[in-house]
């Protein structure tokens, strides 16, 4: 049998404490095609969730809902469900691989206790893996390793292990090791006890086989174990002494040790198996209950007053006031499906909540647990759980909803920039408002979608995360909101910024008989203290150049001249904007008039003075080695700068940053270049100036004579 199951003491003897000690909030991360969604279909039937196994290829699996999911093989949108294993109640989030739905994988990573990594075991760590274990990381998630697909042809469990080291600069540490590899892999070694489990029975039923440790894996097994009490003794003192004086190590001491400096992250376990083929996935679930944390492992929740600096903090009780966050959001015609997860107190059906970002109420209409697209109504929602809410109209992802009497703020989720765009308008032009109202709840649903009017052509313009990302989106509109639309090539989303800090005078002044417009101002442009933020806007004013009255509708002015875009329509970035004189009239001036002054000061400053900011993608290509040559000359020919060239078998792995105006259609090209055996994955970067020769032709093209 595998070993106990064994659980930190709880910090006090109280109902919720207990509780929640038998409770875990997990999500699955991973690149593109490592198995995520396979892992969670294996857990779901492992858990008996379900009782017919849905696979991938075949687009019948349950996690994997959406139509789009099913025509490409691919997760879009994260899935939560839930399960029970040996006496504990486990909260699943499966999220997608791809960079293009990162945003999935932020806003769950914000919600959940820890989170299991998951690796091909031929590739070890791949792009897409990099990305979501820094994701985690910025969130203090602790997490397993599951290095899967051991039953392939080329995989190399120490090999996926050394990338952990080499790539994501952790620590890992099996607690599990294969025996066998590729066809040949038959078992698994528990190295916390010592015993070796084989795999029996077919593929669709695996069950395993207890015994002691294989002579042939022996010296190895004792080697790996060795690691690993090293490991675990370096954040137990008793353990410690043990390990020094070379005595045995008690199972249940080893897995507090290694719980311990997992929740942590000083460490991370790694465990191993095959998804597909049903091996090591219930030791993988052992893993999570014996080394992720619960909700009691967890500090208190930080957060502050609403509209204030002052800090507030919950601790993790039912008892204590409610505070919650959503990080999801379906817009659904009858009212929103809003995910969240309560941090304390309890949330029942009927309750009025205060949005502190609105600082309005809310009622919460029904509370219900899902199961994918599936939901299971419930009377209430304790803390540390994660469940839907129904009948929420104005919360979108990353509100606290709290109680009204004891109002928290907590912190937002940060979500990437938008790095592609392209035109989108209906075929039919009756469509039109229809085509709004599916963008408007598309938004609300996908925070790194967004959509605006061009004021200048009156073209709408959609802006995301790629080309895959918008193709997804446009799919949806037609087949799931019946809207035929019509789209224009993808562009790239550009930025600008203020080539040189500048001082500017604007004079706005008329006179046509009566009474006039007059307002003049004084407004020094610099780069604002925040590289990549918005604008700023300082009031410098001093000895009433400017009455106070006016000052609101000067920075009113500015705020919609950076809004605009100037000439170029391309949205500015990283501007501060100081007010430091100006002259005004006691009969002409008005608001209206410093508004227009402010818009006039912002033209000025940007006329001929702006530098143009393009995305910079970090893109990994595998290749035969055969084709490397070829690959590595086409990067250098889009702009890429290649940084480095990894081997792996006769495979080369070639990492480069490109702008990604030199990267459409790329996947076509690659498949041309290395006959159908490349592939490649790339996400954003960092955002640089464009070369001069390439942002004036460019600019010249978007430029237009200005309206006064």
């Amino acid at each position: 049998m595998p070993p106990t199951v064994i659980t930190q003491k709880p910090v006090n003897n109280s109902p919720t404490a207990k509780r929640l000690c038998s409770h875990r909030n997990i999500g699955i991360m991973a690149h593109i095609d490592a198995g995520k969604t396979t892992v969670t279909e294996r857990i779901l039937f492992l858990t008996k969730k379900i009782h017919k196994i849905g696979e991938v290829h075949d687009g019948e699996t349950t996690m994997d809902y959406l139509e789009e999911e099913r025509k490409r093989g691919i997760t879009i949108q994260s899935a939560a469900t839930s399960a029970e294993w040996r006496g504990h109640s486990i909260n699943i989030i499966d999220t997608p691989g791809h960079v293009d739905f990162t945003a999935e994988v932020e806003r769950s990573l914000r919600v959940l206790d820890g989170a299991v990594a998951v690796f091909d075991g031929v590739n070890g760590v791949e792009a897409q893996s990099e990305t979501v274990w820094r994701q985690a990381d910025r969130y203090k998630v602790p997490r397993l390793c599951f290095i899967n697909k051991l039953d392939r042809t080329g995989a190399d469990f120490n090999y996926s292990v050394q990338t952990i080291i080499d790539r994501l600069g952790a620590r890992p540490v099996p607690i599990q090791m294969p025996v066998g590899m590729e066809k040949n892999f038959r078992g698994i070694v528990d190295l916390v006890t010592m015993r070796y489990y084989e795999f029996i029975g077919d593929d669709n039923k695996q069950e395993t086989l207890e015994s002691d440790v294989p002579a042939d894996v022996l010296d190895e097994a004792k080697a790996a174990r060795h690691k690993m009490l090293e490991a675990a003794a370096e954040n137990d003192e008793q353990l410690l002494d043990m390990f020094v004086e070379d005595k045995e190590m008690p199972a249940d001491l080893v897995l507090a040790a290694l719980r311990r400096a997992t929740i942590a992250m000083q460490i991370t376990p790694v465990v191993c198996g095959s998804a597909l083929k049903h091996k090591g996935v219930n030791f993988l679930l052992d893993a999570v209950i014996n080394l992720l944390p619960h909700p009691q492992d967890l500090p208190p929740i930080m957060g502050t007053l609403p509209r204030s600096d002052e800090a507030v903090v919950r601790s993790v009780d039912d008892a204590e006031p409610m505070c919650l966050l959503a990080f999801k959001t379906i817009a659904e015609p009858t009212g929103d499906l809003t995910f969240v997860r309560v941090y304390s107190g309890v949330l029942s059906a009927s309750t009025r909540v205060l949005n502190p970002r609105t600082g309005k109420n809310e009622r919460i209409g029904r509370v219900v647990r899902m199961h994918a697209n599936k939901r299971e109504p419930i009377d209430e929602l304790r803390c540390g759980d994660i469940a839907a809410v129904v009948g929420l109209k104005n919360t979108y992802t990353g509100d606290t909803l709290c109680d009204e009497d004891k109002p928290i703020q907590l912190s937002k989720i940060q979500f990437p920039e938008a790095v592609i765009a392209m035109s989108l308008e209906p075929k039919k032009s009756s469509d039109r408002d229809k085509l709004g109202e599916i963008i408007g709840r598309m938004m609300r649903e996908d925070p790194t979608f967004r959509a605006q009017t061009n004021e200048a052509t009156g073209e709408l313009v959609i802006s995301g995360m790629g080309e895959l990302h918008l193709e997804v989106i446009t799919h949806r509109i037609q087949n799931d909101h019946k809207c035929d639309v019509v789209t224009g090539k993808p562009k790239v989303a550009y930025k600008q910024r203020l080539a040189r800090n500048v001082e500017t005078e604007a004079r706005f002044i008329r006179q046509s008989g009566g009474r006039g417009q007059f307002a003049v101002i004084w407004v020094r442009f610099e780069a604002a203290s925040t590289e990549g933020g918005g604008f700023e806007f300082v009031d410098g004013i001093k000895g009433g150049s400017v009455p106070r009255e006016y000052i609101p509708a000067v920075e009113k002015g500015l705020t919609e001249g950076f809004n605009s875009g100037g000439r170029t329509g391309f949205p500015f970035v990283n501007v501060r904007a100081t007010l430091f004189d100006g002259k005004y009239h006691d009969v002409d001036s008005s608001e209206m008039s410093f508004q227009s002054a402010g818009v006039l000061a912002f033209r000025q400053a940007a006329d001929g003075n702006v530098s143009l900011l393009e995305p910079i993608m970090k893109i990994e290509v595998r290749v035969p080695e055969e084709y490397m040559g070829g690959v590595v000359g086409d990067l250098n020919s889009r702009r890429g700068e290649v940084s480095d060239v990894d081997a792996l078998g006769n495979l080369r792995i070639i990492r480069a940053l490109v702008p990604i105006a030199e990267m459409f259609a790329y996947s076509s090209a690659l498949r041309g270049a290395t006959q159908g055996r490349g592939s490649y994955a790339m996400e954003l970067h960092e955002y640089r100036d464009v070369p001069r020769n390439i942002a004036e032709k460019i600019l010249d093209s978007k430029r237009e004579p200005e309206k006064d």
